[in-house]
């Protein structure tokens, strides 16, 4: 396909970045720490980190992962905790130490823990103690044999810390009552890697960084293999799209969405620690009058989220009186950003909201808008640097000018592989091609579209829900005889789950069928909408026809 988007690309935006300029993550964390030492780092709850003090604390806990726990380089370690100071200490602990990091949603249920801590084989876990009950349920049935539990206050201080862990433990009674034949404390830990030596692994860009878990149309997760080049790549083609942007040690980013998540991982605490800028962490993003009174302290000049958090900020009492003044951009990304919201955003900020386009195989970034555009044009926009884009045919043949087909990418950001799963890997790789699962067209500016996705994929608040997870998990109750689930429009979060079932026993009710997928689902994956029929679609051969369902929605 010719490359249409060049002639669209604006002209401070180089065509290619140098992706070989620095070997690994953990030269950028150093190079960083030492040239805005004493800036401001990340700030959570009042308290803040100066990139020296971020740089002293992974360093602590890289030693104690190595001296003590005797990580080794390409160990897996886990990281099951919300936005808090702790998360970028073990973040870059953990890759310092040469370990791969394995990001958990700390709202898994004990099944979805137990599949990806055995699928990883992860020996080391980090966990916040308000869901270590989930990991006491599964833990011997893993191969984890070293955990580390950390409490929401601990990096707040003394005084601070003690009471915020005093209310969230006793007060609001946050943290279910667990009981671990041996775990560490993570102030310990620091405490005790303080007087340990640090040993700087070598590192270079085919050696692992993470395995991000995404879903699949198997409905099994699986870890996408992103290597320290894929992820150095992604960050020096974000950063050559915002450097005209952007100025070097002088920003604000708020991180609202979840540093577990490829897109809040990538964009906000990677690629802002590598412009020296200060990262307000917010720990529950879902409390909007919390949040828009924590954003009334600061002034923010970039904010990163999904649609559903911009439009729940411009329906917060009191957002738009906030000093907008200072604020430069908001990025979308995980979900499509809806025309309404982008052009409230845009009227209420005076800045402009910009939809992106990625996915966990590519580390995530993909295609961004340009800050030229003008107003909103339902695009996902061009591709960042150094990053090839094809549409193609079922047959894999590239579609002609404004038809439709499935998206290819091609670019240092795309994933090594899906961990053990070679032929998961064969089936979405083209060669050097990866082939993404949405249906997208190009318009003759260059511009691409989203139009439908290939796969069953449900979309729910800029999470990956799989209709065969769910289907499983509800026929795994004894009165359900058949079930197929699809994603259905939501104002609020895009999507939500809907499931059509068909009953083995008549007394079955929809309240049994929320209940049974409390217990063994993410909340984002429970279904929110339950019909019953007497029977599925299906094809000739017994298939069930989730189009046809999702049609008739």
């Amino acid at each position: 396909m010719e490359k249409l988007w060049l002639n669209s690309y604006p002209s401070d935006i180089p065509a290619e970045v140098d992706i070989e300029h620095y070997p690994s993550l953990v030269d950028i964390v150093e190079q960083s720490a030492k040239k805005y030492a004493n800036s401001q780092a990340y700030i959570s709850m009042g308290k803040g980190l100066t990139y020296t003090e971020v740089e002293t604390l992974s360093r602590h806990f890289a030693s104690y992962l190595q001296n003590h726990l005797g990580v080794q380089k390409g160990d897996k370690v886990a990281i099951m905790m919300p936005n808090c100071l702790q998360y970028p200490i073990a973040l870059f602990g953990c890759l310092r130490a040469g370990a791969v990091v394995v990001n958990v949603n700390p709202l898994y249920t004990a099944r979805e823990l137990k599949h990806q801590l055995n699928d990883s084989g992860t020996e080391t876990i980090i966990i916040i103690e308000n869901f270590a009950h989930t990991l006491e349920k599964i833990i011997g049935e893993t191969p984890v044999q070293n955990i580390i539990t950390t409490e929401l206050g601990d990096m707040l201080g003394t005084v601070k810390g003690f009471i915020v862990n005093t209310v969230v433990r006793y007060v609001k009674k946050m943290v279910p009552a667990f009981k671990f034949d041996h775990s560490e404390d993570f102030k310990r830990a620091l405490a005790i890697g303080s007087s340990l030596p640090y040993q700087r692994p070598e590192l270079n860009h085919d050696d692992l960084a993470f395995l991000q878990y995404t879903g699949g149309t198997t409905g099994v997760a699986k870890g996408a293999m992103l290597s320290h080049g894929n992820m150095v790549g992604n960050l020096q083609q974000v950063s050559a799209w915002l450097d005209p942007i952007l100025e070097y040690n002088k920003e604000f980013i708020v991180t609202a969405l979840p540093l577990y998540h490829i897109f809040a991982l990538t964009a906000n605490a990677l690629t802002f620690f590598k412009y020296g800028a200060t990262n307000l962490l917010i720990t529950n993003p879902r409390d909007m009058p919390g949040f828009v009174k924590e954003l009334s302290k600061y002034q923010p000049t970039i904010l990163t989220g999904v649609n559903t958090l911009f439009n729940g900020l411009l329906n917060a009492k009191g957002f738009d009186e906030l000093d907008f003044s200072k604020f430069k951009v908001s990025l979308g990304g995980g979900m499509a950003v809806q025309r309404p919201v982008a052009e409230r955003w845009q009227q209420v900020t005076k800045s402009p909201l910009l939809e992106a386009y990625g996915l966990t195989e590519c580390c995530p970034a993909v295609t961004i808008n340009p800050m030229e555009l003008d107003g909103y044009n339902g695009s996902i926009g061009l591709p960042i640097p150094s990053t090839e884009l094809r549409i193609v045919d079922d047959a894999g043949q590239e579609v002609a000018l404004g038809e439709h087909g499935e998206l290819q990418v091609k670019g240092p950001q795309v994933m090594k592989g899906y961990y053990n799963r070679p032929e998961a890997t064969a089936e979405v790789m083209d060669g050097e091609w990866f082939s993404t699962g949405d249906m997208a067209t190009v318009d003759e500016q260059g511009f691409f579209y989203i139009v439908d996705r290939k796969k069953d994929m449900i979309l729910v608040s800029g999470f990956n829900v799989y209709p065969n997870e769910v289907e499983e998990v509800i026929a795994m109750h004894d009165k359900v005889l058949e079930v197929a689930a699809v994603g259905v429009a939501d104002e609020r979060c895009g999507e939500v789950v809907k499931v059509f079932i068909v009953k083995k026993d008549e007394s079955l009710t929809a309240d049994e069928i929320k209940a049974h997928s409390k217990e063994n689902l993410t909340a984002y994956k429970v279904p929110k909408l339950i019909e019953f029929k007497e029977d599925l679609p299906k094809t000739n051969v017994g298939k069930i026809l989730r189009r046809e369902l999702r049609e008739a929605s």
